[in-house]
């Protein structure tokens, strides 16, 4: 390629102004904000590049191609690297709104928030979060291929790939869900760690120094090691091995430098969260070779190699479009099913079998009306997974024969705890475990995937778990269903740590999210129609342990 003077820019050379505008224009989005974190951006660059330019399969032109492969920042403090590679690659992301990064009513929000930025496949920002959507994304990708691919159609068949900090692997979300994710061998999970040895307050000497890689290991990750994160070809060597060995998911661990290029500030936590300040940006410009001014420069050579992405996933997403076209031909059931789910479009007749229950004194508690309900609305909803964490005997959330989703090899026998139906990867029980903070951030990421309807179950007390969680569903106005049992002192035995008191009001206090508290089984049944219905929000249901009376409305 050549440049505005005739130069022929090597394809090395090409590679570094390439990762240098990356930086920059983070650089310069946040000192025009006075806020925000330029060290990652800095130090990361390298290895969002290789992955964004080399194997991430995206259509900017639509960002919602459903086979695209799905990026997850999960360190969301460092959002300007995101949206520099989202402007970059021809995102409906104008030059003016990078400019306008941290500002009320812009596209680019401190953190990446799902629907205000194309692009944004799920809202970070609170540590770990995004490590537990990305296993959830990875469980709907598997899912889905298991139930709808055929012989000669591969339908489905994306990546996840995330970038994770040290702030993420410290959070005890992300261990709930890197033990699932290995337990479950979802490999086509990969994640690169941003291992820059720095936090917010200081040096993770102070408190991370056990073995990340043995760690990843014994939760059952392929795991590889990257000693210089400005090595390009070791990255690219290390994403190609991870999307070759798909029996485990995989964590690359990258070590980079915070705040790389900056004279004063690279390695030290004076990069992570705040701006370089106006002199250190212009020495930072000047060690990396870059004009000081103007700001938010790209070079009309980067600009070139970066947009060649439009017409990749123009012709990619031409390309699955015409074997979807074939695959309708030949499959035209699983087709229109898959349509279906794509869509979020629910069977004209899901609802035909909801039960209804005959008035009656000694009634039955509500969580047993709930299964009756699931029980029945599960085998007409093909895209309604979910679990407990490890109660499902006793919220009765169990789908009965629906299968259970699991890693074929590692179901040896008749295992304890089947649903019945099978052990494999369309199985739609999911065995969480007791993991009710890591069920909670991987049903955020079944549910940014699309075409499932996730719904995750504990006690009521247990709610506090998960709320992190919760609030970001709501943010992000995505379709989760919680079920909570268990909902009052009538546990009794157990005694006041399995009695919740102020759980109902706490989770009414959270925006968005509908709480239902049905009085009685058909009341239980509508909250059930209400959940599968409302697409825009979480709805949590709030169930009985004990029997109440089925009301007589009649009167």
């Amino acid at each position: 390629m050549s440049t505005a003077t005739g130069a022929i820019l090597h394809p090395a050379e090409l590679d570094q102004l390439s990762i240098n505008t990356i930086r920059l224009m983070a650089v310069d989005a946040v000192q025009k904000a006075n806020s925000g974190h330029p060290g990652l951006p800095l130090g990361a660059a390298p290895m969002a590049y290789v992955l964004w330019t080399r194997f991430l399969k995206h259509n900017p032109a639509n960002p919602q191609w459903f086979n695209r492969d799905r990026f997850v920042l999960s360190a969301g403090h460092g959002s300007m690297l995101l949206y520099s590679l989202l402007y970059l690659m021809g995102y409906s992301l104008p030059l003016e709104q990078i400019k306008q990064f941290r500002q009320w009513g812009s596209m680019t929000p401190g953190h990446p928030e799902r629907r205000f930025t194309p692009g944004v496949e799920t809202t970070t920002g609170p540590l770990g979060q995004g490590f537990g959507n990305g296993v959830g994304m990875a469980i709907a990708e598997r899912y889905l291929a298991a139930r709808y691919n055929r012989p000669g159609f591969e339908i489905i068949n994306h990546f996840t790939y995330g970038l994770v900090s040290d702030g993420d692997l410290m959070e005890g979300v992300a261990a709930e869900a890197a033990s699932l994710a290995g337990h479950l061998k979802l490999g086509k999970l990969i994640y690169l760690y941003d291992d820059n040895h720095i936090t917010l307050a200081g040096s993770t000497q102070l408190t991370f120094t056990e073995d990340r890689a043995q760690r990843f290991a014994a939760y059952g990750w392929q795991t590889q090691s990257i000693e210089d994160g400005n090595d390009l070809d070791a990255i690219d060597r290390a994403i190609r091995v991870a999307r070759q060995k798909q029996e485990r998911p995989s964590m690359i661990l990258v070590q980079t430098h915070i705040g790389y290029g900056s004279p004063n500030k690279q390695d030290t936590f004076a990069a992570h969260g705040s701006p370089l300040g106006e002199d250190e940006v212009k020495q930072t410009k000047q060690n990396l070779g870059w004009p000081v001014e103007p700001s938010f420069y790209v070079p009309r050579e980067a600009e070139q190699h970066f947009r060649r992405a439009v017409d990749c996933g123009r012709q990619a997403e031409m390309e699955w479009n015409a074997n979807f076209s074939a695959y309708e031909k030949q499959y035209p059931e699983l087709a229109y099913e898959l349509r279906q789910l794509i869509n979020g479009e629910l069977p004209r007749d899901w609802d035909l079998n909801i039960p209804q229950f005959p008035a009656d004194d000694r009634g039955m508690a509500t969580r047993v009306a709930s299964g009756k309900v699931m029980e029945a609305i599960s085998p007409k909803l093909p895209g309604l997974i979910g679990g407990s964490a490890d109660l499902n005997p006793s919220t009765l959330t169990e789908l009965k024969d629906a299968g259970n989703f699991e890693n074929t090899a590692m179901a040896v026998g008749d295992l304890q705890g089947s649903a019945g139906g099978g052990w494999s990867y369309t199985g739609r029980n999911l065995q969480f475990g007791v993991r009710e903070h890591g069920m909670s951030a991987i049903l955020n990421g079944l549910a940014t995937h699309g075409g499932i309807i996730p719904f995750g179950a504990t006690f009521l007390t247990f709610s506090d778990y998960m709320r992190p969680s919760i609030r970001l569903a709501a943010l992000m106005e995505v379709q989760v269903v919680y079920v909570f049992t268990h909902d009052s002192i009538g546990i009794g035995e157990d005694g006041p740590t399995h009695q919740p008191v102020e759980h109902l009001a706490s989770l009414r206090a959270i925006p968005r999210l509908m709480v239902i508290r049905p009085a009685d089984a058909n009341e239980t049944a509508v909250a059930w129609r209400i959940a599968i219905e409302t697409r825009d929000r979480p709805v949590a249901l709030v169930l009985t342990r004990q029997s109440v009376p089925t009301l007589n409305r009649k009167h």
